[in-house]
C-alpha cells in the first residue's frame, strides 16, 4: 500500500489571501457524487483503485517472475526501481501541474504507467523487467501529484475530506481481491498476464476522468498570472536524488570492489539533493517538522522493504503457492484503513504523538513476527495476523504525519513541505530496499533461484531473509524514538 495513499504531494497550497483565485465548485446536495462532481469522483477514484490493484497484484506475481527471468539476486531492484524514478517524477509533476494544470501530467502519467506494465509483462530478461518498473514509477509519480492538484482545484474545502476518505477506502477491496486474482492468474495463465492485463483497465478511468478534469481543473491556477518557468534547481536536485539512489542500490547489489565507484558517485549526488529538498535538521531528527518528515520516511521504508520480501519468503521457505502467499497480506488493506480512521477521531487528537509511537512499535513487532515463520514449527497464518497489526500501525502513522505536517507548516510553506514528505517517503523506500537487497544477496539469497521458487518446493536460505527483516524491525524501533520528537519544546 504505497503508491497512492491519501498522502500529501507537491501541490500549491490553497490561495489564501488571493481574492482573484476562483473557489472550487461545491455541490451542496450530493457531495462528491453530486451531479457536478460524479464523473470526476468516479474517474479519479478508479485511478486509485487501478494503482492499488497493481500494487497488491504485482507483489504476488513477483517471486515467479524473478525465478523465470533468472533474476532472484536482483529481486529488490524490481521494487525500488519504481520508487527511484517516481522521486523525480513527483517534483516534475508538481511544477508541471502548477504551470499548466493537472490534465497533462495526469494523462501522461497514466499512459506511462500502462506502458511500464506492458514492458515488464513482455520482458525477456530481469533488467528489461526492471526497466518496465522504472517506467511505471515515472507514471506513478506524475499521477500521485496531479491527482492532489485536481482535488485542491475541483473540490471545495468542505468536500475534500470526503474524496480523501474515498481514496483510502479504494485500497480495501484491491488488497483482498488483488493477491487472490494475481495468484490465480499466475498459477493458471502465467505471471506475464498479471502485468499485461492491467493496462486494459486504464481505458475506463481515462474516458471518465479526463473530460471532467478538463472542465473543472484544467489550466493554470491563476490565468491572470503569466506561467512561471520550471524551477531548474529543484528539477536538478530531484534528478540527483533519483540517479544517486539508483547508483547506491546498484553498488549494494553487485558487492564487488568496483562497486565503490558507483557508491561514491551516488552518495555525492544524493547528499546535496537531500539537504536541498528536505527541511533543515531532518537527518538529525530535530524536534518538530524535521522529525515529522523523517518519521514518514522511516515508517514507509522499513515497512515496504520488509513487505516486499514476505511473498518470496513464504513461497521459497514454506512452500506456499503465490495465491496463498499474497493472501497472507490481504487483511492489511482493511486494518490500514482502520488505523487511518482511528487517528482521525477528535477525542484522540491530544494523544496523536503517542499514537504514532505506538504505531511504529506495532510495525516493528509485525516485522519480527512475520520473520518467525522462518522457523518451521511456527504456523504460516501468523504472517497474516502480524501484517494486519503492522498495517494498523502504519495507518495511524502515515495519516498522522500528513496531519502534523500541515499543522506545523506556514501557508506559504505547505507546498514545499508536502513535497519533502513525499520525497522522504520515496527515498527511504529506495535506500532501505537497496540495503535489504544487498544483505539478501550477500547471505545467499541469490541461491534461492529457479530450483526453489516453485510451488511446494521450500528452499533452505532463511538467513538471507532474516538479514532483511530483523534490521527493518530495528529501523522501525528507531522510528518509535523519532515519534517522541514530533512536537517542538515549549519555551
Amino acid at each position: 500500500m504505497t503508491a497512492l495513499e491519501p498522502r500529501d504531494a507537491e501541490v500549491t497550497p490553497p490561495p489564501d489571501g488571493r481574492a482573484e483565485a476562483p473557489a472550487a465548485p461545491d455541490d451542496g446536495q450530493g457531495g462528491i457524487l453530486g451531479r457536478s462532481h460524479r464523473a470526476l469522483s468516479v474517474g479519479i477514484v478508479s485511478v486509485v483503485v487501478l494503482i492499488a490493484f497493481e500494487a497488491t497484484a504485482v507483489g504476488t506475481a513477483m517471486p515467479i517472475a524473478a525465478r523465470e527471468l533468472h533474476g532472484i539476486p536482483l529481486y529488490a531492484f524490481a521494487f525500488s526501481a519504481y520508487f527511484t524514478t517516481s522521486l523525480f517524477a513527483m517534483v516534475l509533476s508538481g511544477q508541471w501541474a502548477d504551470r499548466d494544470g493537472p490534465l497533462r501530467p495526469l494523462a501522461t502519467g497514466i499512459s506511462a504507467f500502462g506502458a511500464g506494465l506492458l514492458l515488464s509483462g513482455t520482458a525477456s530478461s530481469m533488467w528489461l523487467f526492471i526497466a518496465g518498473r522504472a517506467v511505471q514509477g515515472l507514471g506513478g509519480g506524475l499521477v500521485i501529484v496531479a491527482l492532489y492538484v485536481v482535488v485542491s482545484r475541483a473540490y471545495s474545502e468542505r468536500l475534500r475530506p470526503s474524496i480523501m476518505a474515498a481514496f483510502a477506502a479504494s485500497w480495501v477491496v484491491p488488497s483482498v481481491v488483488g493477491p487472490l486474482a494475481s495468484g490465480a492468474v499466475t498459477e493458471h495463465l502465467g505471471w506475464r498476464w498479471v502485468f499485461i492485463g492491467i493496462p486494459a483497465l486504464v481505458v475506463f478511468p481515462l474516458a471518465l476522468a479526463l473530460p471532467a478534469i478538463r472542465r473543472m481543473a484544467s489550466g493554470p491556477a491563476d490565468p491572470s498570472v503569466p506561467p512561471q518557468p520550471f524551477d531548474g534547481r529543484r528539477i536538478r536536485l530531484a534528478l540527483g536524488i533519483s540517479v544517486g539512489a539508483g547508483l547506491l542500490q546498484y553498488a549494494g547489489q553487485e558487492l564487488r570492489w568496483l562497486s565503490v565507484i558507483p557508491a561514491v558517485a551516488g552518495t555525492a549526488l544524493l547528499v546535496p539533493a537531500v539537504l536541498g529538498l528536505l527541511p533543515r535538521g531532518t537527518c538529525r531528527a530535530v524536534r518538530g517538522l524535521p522529525s515529522v518528515v523523517l518519521l514518514r520516511g522511516i515508517a514507509a521504508g522499513s515497512f515496504i522493504a520488509a513487505e516486499s520480501f514476505v511473498p518470496l519468503m513464504l513461497v521459497t521457505q514454506r512452500g506456499l503457492s503465490p495465491t496463498m502467499a499474497g493472501l497472507s497480506l490481504a487483511v492489511g488493506g482493511a486494518t490500514w484503513a482502520l488505523g487511518s480512521y482511528v487517528q482521525s477521531r477528535p477525542r484522540l487528537e491530544p494523544y496523536r504523538q503517542w499514537l504514532m509511537v505506538g504505531g511504529m512499535v506495532a510495525v516493528a513487532v509485525a516485522i519480527v513476527t512475520a520473520a518467525s515463520v522462518l522457523i518451521a514449527s511456527v504456523p504460516v497464518w501468523i504472517v497474516g495476523v502480524a501484517w494486519g497489526i503492522g498495517c494498523f500501525g502504519m495507518g495511524m502513522v502515515i495519516a498522522s504525519t500528513s496531519v502534523l505536517l500541515l499543522k506545523l507548516s506556514a501557508p506559504e510553506e505547505a507546498g514545499a513541505n508536502s513535497a519533502a514528505l513525499q520525497i522522504s517517503d520515496g527515498l527511504s523506500n529506495v535506500l532501505l530496499l537497496a540495503a535489504g537487497g544487498a544483505a539478501f544477496a550477500a547471505l545467499g539469497g541469490g541461491a534461492v533461484g529457479a530450483a526453489h521458487v516453485a510451488v511446494g518446493a521450500p528452499g533452505s536460505h532463511p538467513g538471507a531473509f532474516a538479514a532483511v527483516f530483523l534490521p527493518m524491525a530495528a529501523v522501525a524501533l528507531v522510528g518509535a524514538w523519532v515519534g517522541t520528537r514530533l512536537r517542538a519544546r515549549e519555551a
